[in-house]
């Protein structure tokens, strides 16, 4: 039996859809549509083949670029050019949700597999690829939890007609204990990220199904907690310092930080590849921070998306609101720190500031590259010859001001060729868990827990910058909890966390109501670079949007009407 690499999980498109490999006679001899159940379902190989699919569930570019549940376009960070209505409070009830129907159709395909494994005469050969699909029922119902709070529970695939179709929503609190079963029956059986073989590396790992149940165990915690259910929020909160410490103690995992990239890792870690894509030619495996990804290469799965040209400059237009989340070098917010050096030029704010604003966002006047040839790097030194392969100097006076660069390239390729990998789960994630769960669940934290999660992150491209401690807040009338929060916001930029962040703090009632804003203008020298926008100042900054709005109903999203109107025992979230 040749040994099956899953290096790069290839596109299948549904359970029974086995096309690309083939693993007895009978499928080398049978066309595909001649497959039936009975002739499937009688391998290890067969339930490897049907877990591989699931891979393509993970969340991935196009959830974060597109009008999406978790898209950052959604929240306050971020504004695409025009009004977004769900970011605004505006969205109304349809008649359908893409997002529901697909994950009902997912739900089916990975209870089929638990059936069919049910049956199976030898559990112990196959039981990883159960463990595997368990984590993304578990997944695929973190989801709907998000979008819509309480929704049907379904564990068996379920025929037309069958009477489950007319089956009422679970509670909230029994979807997420579901959940939390499912991920810790994987957990007993999944192996260690270093048990897994080079060849089967990307397959989840036990530390990928802690770090999630860390994710989905702060989430509902903090929901609880903010809607006055202490005792489930801290049964939640428990689990979630429990299961993000177990991650950090296997010592399996570390941040991205090699010394040879200074504070610019922060930059290329989101771009790397094995092809040269960044100054010090690092290949992935340089990255031991990517707990679980979806996972491109240039040779054999491109994103197939035009990364670059979607992310770089104008198209995602950042918020101010986001860029003076960023600390000053002394740890000290815009409005306290003494080395803020104000708005006066276009480029004075970015000074003294948390190394991650400049690798995340563009600064006017600076040269930046991308793709294209020319416009890619040739020397990656930053010198003449280098600059002179740029895309040129940024020009600032464009969309709200403040640019973004994340996620784009400056390798030379052909649009749509990127092929780094998207991470759905990362260490740092597991840290900044880790600190806000504690913090949330005693209302404090020590500094020994602040050392071991969360100033890892804050000091990762931030050497000098001072660390968070009882004592550093205290003594600059600082909140530890805002704190712990602005290292969350920061950090996870353009990942898809901001809106649902919201949601669960219960903030997005004072938050997203806010006008959306750009850039300082009167007084300073946009004034004069970029006089075109001076009908949209208010209070001297420029206003991107108004009118926003925020109501109860908006934290969860509704069920669509046709969903009620083929199972009337559905009842419609409160509010819509």
């Amino acid at each position: 039996m040749k040994k099956l690499n899953f290096k790069y999980v290839l596109i299948l498109v549904g359970s029974l859809s086995f096309s690309l490999i083939s693993c007895n006679e009978m499928l080398d001899l049978k066309p595909i549509n001649e497959i039936s159940d009975a002739d499937y379902w009688k391998s290890t190989e067969q339930f490897q083949l049907s877990a591989n699919s699931y891979y393509n569930y993970l969340r991935s570019f196009g959830d974060i670029l597109n009008d999406n549940p978790h898209s950052d376009r959604r929240s306050d960070f971020q504004y695409a050019g025009a009004s977004n209505t769900f970011s605004a409070g505006a969205n109304t009830a349809g008649s359908t949700d893409g997002n529901w129907n697909t994950a009902y159709s997912r739900l089916r395909e990975v209870n089929y597999l638990l059936a069919k494994a049910a049956e199976y005469s030898n559990p112990a050969e196959i039981a990883t690829f159960v463990a595997e699909t368990k984590f993304f029922r578990a997944y695929i119902y973190f989801d709907l939890l998000q979008q819509f709070g309480g929704v049907p529970i379904v564990l068996k695939p379920i025929e037309v007609g069958a009477s489950e179709l007319q089956s009422p929503r679970n509670t909230r609190d029994e979807v997420v204990d579901q959940i939390i079963k499912d991920l810790d029956e994987a957990i007993a059986v999944l192996p260690l990220e270093s048990a897994i073989a080079t060849a089967n590396k990307g397959r989840i790992s036990k530390g990928a199904a802690q770090s999630f149940l860390s994710r989905v165990a702060l989430y509902e915690g903090t929901w609880q907690k903010f809607r006055n259910n202490a005792t489930r929020a801290n049964a939640m909160l428990d689990r979630a310092i429990s299961s993000s410490d177990a991650v950090i103690s296997s010592a399996l995992y570390s941040l991205f930080a090699p010394a040879v990239l200074g504070d610019s890792a922060q930059k290329y870690m989101f771009i790397l590849e094995d092809e040269k894509s960044n100054p010090a030619g690092l290949q992935k495996s340089a990255n031991k921070e990517y707990i679980l990804a979806s996972r491109y290469s240039y040779s054999l799965r491109q994103i197939r998306m035009n990364i670059t040209h979607s992310c770089l400059s104008n198209i995602y237009w950042v918020t101010k609101k986001y860029a003076d989340t960023y600390l000053c070098q002394d740890g000290l917010p815009v409005s306290k720190s003494p080395l803020f050096q104000g708005y006066a030029t276009t480029t004075s704010e970015f000074s003294n500031r948390d190394n991650r604003m400049k690798y995340n966002l563009m600064i006017d006047g600076r040269y930046y590259w991308d793709n294209e040839n020319p416009g890619a790097r040739s020397t990656w030194t930053g010198d003449a010859a280098d600059r002179a392969t740029s895309r040129g100097k940024h020009n600032g006076a464009t969309g709200s001001g403040y640019s973004n660069q994340k996620w784009a390239t400056e390798r030379r390729l052909n649009d749509n060729e990127e092929g780094y990998d998207f991470p759905v789960i990362r260490y740092a994630e597991v840290l900044l868990n880790y600190a806000e769960a504690v913090f949330e669940r005693n209302g404090s934290i020590s500094d020994a827990d602040l050392n071991k999660s969360l100033n890892l992150v804050r000091n990762r491209v931030n050497k000098t910058m001072p660390k968070l401690s009882s004592s550093f807040v205290a003594d600059n009338g600082l909140d530890m909890r805002t704190e712990i929060r602005r290292e969350r916001n920061i950090e996870f930029y353009f990942e898809g966390f901001r809106v649902d962040d919201l949601k669960r703090w219960k903030t997005a009632e004072t938050e997203m109501p806010m006008d959306l804003q750009g850039i300082t203008w009167t007084g300073t020298a946009w004034a004069t670079k970029w006089a075109g926008i001076s009908s949209r100042i208010v209070n001297g900054v420029f206003r991107l949007e108004t009118g926003r709005t925020w109501v109860d109903k908006n934290y969860l999203l509704p069920i669509p009407t046709q969903q009620i109107q083929l199972n009337p025992n559905l009842v419609q979230n409160t509010g819509w």
